[in-house]
C-alpha cells in the first residue's frame, strides 16, 4: 500500500502542479480533495505551459486514473471547458476521470454573491478569486446545497433550485441591491450539464479504498496551502476548506490509517495572494524583482503574488499540522543572482519572542520576522541534477532548512521543466 498526499506548505502557489505531474509518472491513481476552480496547477511539459483548474493534474500521464473528490465544489462551466481542452490536446479523459455524485456545485448565485460582497466589503474585503468558492462552501453547511447526485432527479432538482434561487435573489436585492436571476434559466441550464457530465460521475470513495486494498499506488492532491487553511490559516484571509492533510481523509473518505507519506510543498522563498499578514513580505521594489524573475502571478487570476523571504515559523506550522514526512523545495533558481539570502527562523513581538505562528491577526500583523543572512551562490543552478551539482552556498542554504523543519528535503526543483529536478 502507498498513499501519498501532497499540501502546499505556505499560502498555496507552491508549485505543486509540478511535484504532482512528476510523481504521477509512477502511480495508478490521482486524486484531489478539496478546493475549487480558484486554484491553478501550472505544468511544463515540452516547453508547454498547461494550467489544470478542476481535473487534477496527473491526467497528463495516459495510465493513471483521476478522481475529484466529495470535498471539492465544482463549477461545471469550468470543468467541461476544461475535459474539452484536455481533449482537443489528444488527451484521453473519457473512462479515466470519475467525479464524487457527493461533490457540490458552484451555482451562478455563488459567483455573483463573491463578486457582490467583495464590492459591498470595500477596504475590509477578504480578496477572493470571484469563483463563488466560499458561498458554494457556505451552502454545503447550510445544507441548502446542490450535489452532484441531485442532478438525477431532474424534478426534484427543479423545484429545489426555484426554492433556493428565490431565497437568494432577495439577497441580492434587498441587501446588495443587485439584479435578480432567471431562476428558470438556471434550472434548465444545470439540467443539461446533467446529460454532458452523467459518464464520468461515480462513487469516489469506493473506488479509491478498492484501488488502496488492491495495493494501487495513490497520490491525493490538495489545492491552497497550509496558511490558507479555514482552520489553522491566516483566519478571515482564508480559503473555505481545509487543504491540511486531514482534509484528505474528509474530502475523499479515504481513512488515516491508510496514509503512508504526507509531502509538503514549499518555495524557497514566500509568497501569498490577495489579502492578510505576511511578516516576511519585501518592499514593493524587491517584490517587483522576485516577481519578474520567478514570474509570480496567480494561475488563475493573473494577479502578482505578494513576496518575501522564506518563513520558518509557517514552515514549521506546516510540519506540524499536517504531519509531514518529508519537503520538496521548489523554484531555487529564482534566488540565483541574489548576494545574500535570508531565512526567518522566528517572530519577535512587545520584546518576546514567538516561535510558532500566533492565531490573533493583530498579532499576525504586528510581529517582526528575526533573521538569518546567507551568502549567495551567484550561479545558476537550472542544470543541475543531483546535490553536489549545486554550488556550495545553495547545499548550505538548504541543508539549513531541512535542519530548521526538522524534516528531510526528498525534492528540490530548479526550473519549471519536469526534468529540471534533483531526486535526493
Amino acid at each position: 500500500m502507498a498513499v501519498t498526499i501532497i499540501v502546499g506548505a505556505q499560502w498555496g502557489d507552491e508549485g505543486k502542479g509540478k511535484i504532482v505531474d512528476l510523481l504521477s509518472a509512477e502511480v495508478d491513481v490521482v486524486a484531489r480533495y478539496q478546493g475549487g476552480p480558484n486554484a491553478g496547477h501550472t505544468v511544463v511539459v515540452e516547453e508547454e505551459e498547461i494550467v489544470l483548474h478542476q481535473v487534477p493534474s496527473g491526467i497528463l500521464h495516459p495510465h493513471t486514473q483521476c478522481m475529484i473528490g466529495n470535498g471539492v465544489v465544482i463549477d461545471p462551466v469550468v470543468l467541461m471547458d476544461e475535459i474539452g481542452f484536455l481533449e482537443k490536446k489528444g488527451i484521453t479523459v473519457q473512462g479515466r476521470l470519475f467525479i464524487s455524485q457527493r461533490a457540490h456545485l458552484i451555482m451562478p448565485y455563488h459567483k455573483l454573491l463573491d463578486a457582490t460582497r467583495e464590492r459591498h466589503y470595500g477596504s475590509r474585503k477578504i480578496g477572493t478569486t470571484g469563483r463563488g468558492i466560499g458561498p458554494a462552501y457556505v451552502d454545503k453547511y447550510d445544507r441548502c446545497g446542490i450535489r452532484i447526485v441531485d442532478l438525477l432527479d431532474r424534478t426534484t432538482l427543479k423545484e429545489k433550485l426555484l426554492t433556493i434561487i428565490e431565497s437568494k435573489n432577495k439577497v441580492l436585492q434587498r441587501i446588495y441591491d443587485s439584479e435578480a436571476m432567471d431562476a428558470e434559466k438556471i434550472a434548465n441550464d444545470y439540467v443539461e450539464f446533467d446529460r454532458r457530465i452523467d459518464s464520468y460521475v461515480k462513487d469516489v470513495s469506493v473506488l479509491i479504498n478498492r484501488a488502496v486494498e488492491a495495493g494501487k499506488r495513490v497520490l491525493i492532491e490538495g489545492a491552497q496551502g497550509t496558511m490558507l487553511d479555514i482552520d489553522f490559516g491566516t483566519y478571515p484571509y482564508v480559503t473555505s476548506s481545509n487543504p491540511i492533510a486531514g482534509g484528505a481523509c474528509s474530502g475523499l473518505g479515504l481513512g488515516p490509517t491508510k496514509i503512508n507519506r504526507v509531502l509538503g510543498i514549499a518555495k524557497a522563498y514566500t509568497t501569498r495572494v490577495g489579502m492578510g499578514p505576511f511578516p516576511t513580505e519585501f518592499d514593493e521594489a524587491f517584490s517587483e524583482h522576485i516577481r519578474k524573475l520567478g514570474g509570480e502571478y496567480g494561475a488563475t487570476t493573473g494577479r502578482p503574488r505578494r513576496c518575501g523571504w522564506l518563513d520558518m515559523v509557517v514552515l514549521r506550522m506546516a510540519v506540524m499540522v499536517n504531519g509531514l514526512t518529508d519537503l520538496a523545495i521548489t523554484k531555487l533558481d529564482v534566488l540565483d543572482s541574489l548576494d545574500e539570502i535570508k531565512i526567518c527562523t522566528g517572530y519577535r513581538t512587545g520584546g518576546r519572542e514567538l516561535e510558532h505562528y500566533p492565531a490573533e491577526l493583530d498579532l499576525q500583523e504586528q510581529v517582526q520576522p528575526i533573521y538569518e543572512t546567507h551568502p549567495g551562490w551567484n550561479r545558476s543552478t537550472q542544470n543541475a541534477r543531483t546535490f553536489a551539482d549545486l554550488p556550495a552556498n545553495a547545499q548550505s542554504y538548504l541543508k539549513r532548512i531541512e535542519e530548521l523543519a526538522g524534516v528531510p528535503l526528498s525534492i528540490i526543483s530548479v526550473g519549471s521543466r519536469r526534468n529540471q529536478t534533483i531526486i535526493l
